[in-house]
């Protein structure tokens, strides 16, 4: 019972736990959208026949893929503003190196995404005087898009778990609130377990709108 009884800490500082949920559902978006963005363009690095281009690209995807997220966290908090001689905030330092590592993911889940769709297709509508813009856009990528949407939606659910990491800087995320908490309290564990079940819900919520997406589309296709 004493156990329990030390969750009592809710009462006072539950609102702790609902602000850092906003943070953490924002840093999560804007690296998603954001990372989306430069995943499309490291993609398109990926595949280029030029060969320089092919090779910038799969080297940041390496190193960011190589690497702990904590090492480029530290990366971009202290080589940015050494580099570009800039004062980023911390929370723009936290989302520029979620939405790197993002970025090399999406990247590589677009890649294969795209690939997935029978090269056949492509030349018929080649045949068909349609532009190579035009045969990506209208054809290949609305279904590339369907087989790559479970794996998106894993990246974001990752992303949330990730964007616990930035704490390190002072961001007000959850898992940052939840390190408040305890050193007001004293309490060792209860914050900690409480912010992991919030973790779990979230990921939970997310993988059950994944499967009910999923259900709608096989259903669009067999009509």
């Amino acid at each position: 019972m004493e156990f329990f009884s030390g969750f009592s800490f809710l009462k006072d500082y539950g609102y702790f736990f609902v602000n850092g949920l906003w943070i953490t559902l924002y840093l999560a978006a804007i690296s998603i959208v954001f990372g989306t963005i430069l995943g499309v363009i490291l993609a398109s690095m990926r595949s280029s026949k030029i060969k320089i281009v092919n090779l910038i690209a799969k080297g940041f995807i390496g190193f960011i893929r190589g690497t702990p997220l904590l090492a480029q966290i530290y990366i971009v908090y202290v080589g940015f503003p050494a580099i570009f001689h800039l004062n980023i905030p911390d929370f723009a330092t936290g989302a520029l190196a979620l939405t790197f590592y993002s970025s090399a993911y999406i990247s590589e889940i677009i890649r294969s995404g795209v690939e997935s769709i029978p090269y056949g297709q492509t030349d018929a509508a080649r045949s068909l005087g349609m532009s190579q813009w035009k045969t990506m856009r209208d054809i290949i990528l609305p279904q590339a898009v369907k087989n790559i949407l479970p794996a998106m939606v894993n990246q974001f659910i990752g992303n949330i778990k990730d964007s616990s990491l930035v704490s390190v800087l002072g961001i007000a995320d959850m898992m940052y609130e939840a390190q408040v908490i305890r050193g007001a309290t004293a309490l060792g564990l209860q914050p900690i377990l409480f912010v992991s079940l919030m973790y779990l819900a979230l990921t939970v919520l997310l993988s059950r709108l994944l499967l009910l997406l999923e259900r709608r589309m096989k259903l669009s296709d067999q009509r």
